[in-house]
C-alpha cells in the first residue's frame, strides 16, 4: 500500500479525506436515526401493563426504560402511569425484583384529556342524554360520542377563529363607530358557541383505576380514547399516523409538553422567508460593490475584514442590537407617529415577526456578502474582457455576463444563511419569539400579514419544552420529534435553493466549483 502511495505521489491523504467524509455521513445518519426513533416512536400506541407488586399493590402504566442503580445489583424500571389527578404524579420507579406479575388486559383504556393528562384504567359507564351504557356497550358508545364531539369542537373552533376573533378586532379598531351589524354577528356567534359548549358538556364517564378508585370525568375534557392492548398492528399504524398528523397540524397544549407544533412550523418558515427577502438583495449589492465597483485600496480591505469579523460575533449580541435599535428605537418611534392612540400598549415597540426577521438578516448578512464576493472572484477575467471587447458597457457586462454566472454562489450564501437563521434561538428570545402564540401571523384581516405579532419558533419550542415545561420527562419525546422536524424544515429549504442553484449553473455556465 505504501508503494502504491509513493507511485501515485498522493500519500494517505485522499484515503483519510474519504474516511472523514464517510464518518461525517455516518454521524449525520446516526443523529437522524436517533431523532426519528425517539421522536416518532412517541406516537406509537404502547401497550399498558397491569403490574402487581409483591405487596399486592397494583398499578397500570407504560414501561419507559430500565436502569441499574449505581453500586448495587438492583435494577429499577420507570413506568408512565398517568392518573395525575389521582396520584399527584405521572411517573413511577419500581424495583424489578418487587414485581410479582405483569399482564396486559385488553380492557385497559387510555384517555387523553385536556386537563390532568392521560388516564390509565377501566371504563365503567357512559352516561348522558338520558342514556346509560355499561360493560361492553360503554366502549362503542364512547367512540361514537367522541366522534360527535370532534364535529362540535371543529365548529366551535371555526366560529372562534374565523368569526369571533376578526369581529372583535374590527370592533376594537372601530371604537364607537362600530356598526350594529358587526355587533349582532358577534352576539350570534357567541350564542352559537355557548350552545356548542352546552351540547358538549352533557355526558359523563365513570372511570376506575386498577386499584379500585373511581372518578367522574366530563366527556368534553376527553380528546381521544384507545385500548392499546386490544389493537392490532394495522390499527396501531393508523393511530400512529393520526398522532403524527395531529403533531404537525395542531397547536401546543399543557405548557408545550403536549399537542402539536403547527404554529411553530409556520412561524419558522415565515421568518426564514422574510429574512431571505431582506438579506439577499442587501448582501448581493454589498458584495458587488466591494468586488466590482469600489476602489481596491486599504479602506476596501478594512471593510472586508470588518465584514468577516461580523460573521464571528455571538448571536446574542445581534439580539441585543435588535432589541435596542429595531424594537425600542424604530418600533417605539413608529408607535409615537402612527399608533399613539394605542399607547402605552405598544404595537411595533415590542418584539414581533418583523424585528426578528431583520435581526436575523443582519446576523446572516456577512455570510451572503462573502459568498457573493467569492463567486464574483471566480468569474474568469476573460469573460469580462470579452464582453467589453464586443462593445458592452460596464453595466451590461456586469448584469448580463458576470452576475448570471455568480447566481449559484449567491444561492450558496443564501443556503448558509437559511441554515444558520433557522436554528438560531438566542436573538429571537429578545426580539419576538413567544412561548405560546396559537394564532399565526397570517389571517384574513387586512393587511393579512401582521408583522407586529409575536410568533412561535421550532428552536425556541425545543428549548422551552426541554427546560421550562411542567413535566420535562413527558416532553422529552416531543423534543426529539420537534428537533427532527426542525432538521427536515431546514433540509427542505436548503434543497429548494440547491436545485435552483444547479439549474442556474447549468443555464449560465457558472464555474463548476460552485
Amino acid at each position: 500500500m505504501r508503494t502504491l502511495w509513493r507511485r501515485r505521489g498522493e500519500g494517505p491523504w485522499p484515503w483519510l479525506a474519504a474516511g472523514s467524509v464517510a464518518l461525517s455521513l455516518l454521524m449525520l445518519l446516526a443523529l437522524l436515526l436517533l431523532l426519528a426513533i425517539r421522536g416518532l416512536g412517541h406516537f406509537w400506541p404502547a401497550e399498558v401493563a397491569l403490574v402487581a407488586l409483591q405487596d399486592g399493590q397494583p398499578f397500570a402504566g407504560v414501561a419507559v426504560r430500565e436502569e441499574q442503580i449505581p453500586g448495587e445489583e438492583t435494577r429499577e424500571r420507570l413506568y408512565f402511569t398517568g392518573n395525575r389527578d389521582l396520584d399527584g404524579d405521572r411517573w413511577r420507579w419500581v424495583e424489578v425484583s418487587a414485581i410479582a406479575d405483569i399482564r396486559h388486559p385488553a380492557e385497559l383504556v387510555v384517555l387523553q384529556r385536556s386537563r390532568w393528562g392521560e388516564f390509565h384504567g377501566r371504563l365503567v359507564a357512559v352516561t348522558g342524554g338520558g342514556e346509560h351504557h355499561t360493560d361492553e356497550a360503554a366502549w362503542p358508545a364512547l367512540q361514537a360520542r367522541l366522534s360527535e364531539l370532534d364535529v362540535l369542537r371543529d365548529e366551535r373552533d371555526r366560529l372562534r377563529d374565523d368569526v369571533v376573533v376578526p369581529l372583535v378586532r374590527r370592533l376594537d379598531n372601530a371604537g364607537n363607530l362600530a356598526d350594529a351589524d358587526s355587533r349582532a354577528a358577534l352576539a350570534a356567534a357567541n350564542a352559537r358557541i355557548r350552545e356548542l359548549q352546552s351540547a358538549m358538556g352533557d355526558d359523563i364517564l365513570i372511570l376506575e383505576s386498577v386499584d379500585g378508585r373511581r372518578i367522574e370525568q366530563p366527556l368534553d375534557t376527553v380528546l381521544r380514547a384507545w385500548r392499546p392492548n386490544a389493537m392490532s398492528s394495522p390499527d396501531k399504524l393508523v393511530a400512529w399516523a393520526g398522532g403524527v398528523w395531529r403533531f404537525l397540524s395542531e397547536g401546543p397544549r399543557a405548557a408545550n409538553s403536549d399537542g402539536g407544533v403547527w404554529p411553530a412550523i409556520f412561524g419558522t418558515v415565515l421568518m426564514v422567508l422574510l429574512m431571505s427577502l431582506v438579506v439577499t438583495p442587501f448582501g448581493v449589492l454589498a458584495g458587488i460593490y466591494l468586488n466590482e465597483v469600489a476602489h481596491q485600496g486599504p479602506l476596501t480591505r478594512l471593510v472586508r475584514i470588518g465584514v468577516r469579523n461580523l460573521a464571528g460575533v455571538p448571536s446574542i449580541v445581534y439580539g441585543v442590537f435588535g432589541l435596542g435599535v429595531f424594537v425600542y428605537g424604530i418600533g417605539g418611534t413608529l408607535d409615537e407617529w402612527f399608533f399613539s392612540e394605542s399607547l402605552p400598549s405598544p404595537t411595533f415597540g415590542t418584539g414581533g415577526l418583523l424585528w426578528a426577521s431583520l435581526t436575523l438578516a443582519l446576523l446572516t448578512l456577512p455570510v451572503v456578502i462573502v459568498a457573493t464576493e467569492e463567486g464574483l472572484a471566480r468569474v474568469p477575467d476573460h469573460q469580462r474582457e470579452g464582453a467589453l471587447a464586443l462593445g458592452a458597457t460596464r453595466m451590461e457586462m456586469l448584469t448580463r455576463v458576470v452576475l448570471p454566472m455568480t447566481v449559484p454562489a449567491m444561492l450558496t450564501g443564501m443556503i448558509l444563511a437559511v441554515a444558520r437563521a433557522a436554528g438560531e434561538v438566542a436573538p429571537l428570545m429578545l426580539v419576538g419569539v413567544a412561548k405560546l402564540a396559537p394564532q399565526v401571523p397570517v389571517d384574513g384581516d387586512f393587511p393579512f400579514l401582521h408583522l407586529e405579532r409575536k410568533f412561535m419558533h421550532l428552536g425556541y419550542h425545543i428549548y422551552d419544552a426541554a427546560f421550562h415545561g411542567d413535566d420535562v420527562q413527558a416532553a422529552i419525546p416531543l423534543v426529539f420529534a420537534t428537533a427532527l422536524l426542525l432538521v427536515l424544515v431546514i433540509l427542505v429549504l436548503n434543497l429548494t435553493a440547491i436545485f435552483l442553484r444547479h439549474h442556474l449553473r447549468a443555464r449560465h455556465g457558472a464555474p463548476s466549483r460552485w
